[in-house]
């Protein structure tokens, strides 16, 4: 069993800044990438950044010079630091990780999503 666990939406003026968090726990033996997705209203989820096991990272044009994703290895968590926040990246932000874990007796490889935290950039 795993889980992600988000934290750190809510509501935030344009212009400002927020920082989401994701824990992952569990039966982990390892994680390879760990990203963030959004789901905007009536639009499909698109991959906002992601970071790989040695700390490189990926941006969606949309975002890049705004945001920071960041990780820590100890504690297998990720971190998305939003800045000059915009009305357009109001969404569903997803953590996502893709990790190895022990189910039972033997390691299996897959994709794994938190429950999603909602932002919204609104004055």
């Amino acid at each position: 069993q795993v889980q992600l666990v988000e934290s750190g939406g809510g509501l935030v003026q344009p212009g400002g800044s927020l920082r989401l968090s994701c824990a992952a726990s569990g039966s982990i033996l390892g994680i390879y990438v760990m990203g963030w997705y959004r789901q905007a209203p009536g639009k499909q989820r698109e991959l906002v950044a992601e970071i790989d096991s040695g700390g490189g990272t990926n941006y969606a044009d949309s975002v890049k010079g705004r945001f920071t994703i960041s990780r820590d290895f100890a504690k297998n968590t990720v971190y998305l630091q939003m800045n000059s926040l915009k009305p357009e990246d109001t969404a569903v932000y997803y953590c996502n990780a893709d990790m190895r874990i022990l189910l039972s007796t033997r390691s299996t490889r897959g994709n794994y999503w938190g429950q999603g935290t909602q932002v919204t950039v609104s004055s």
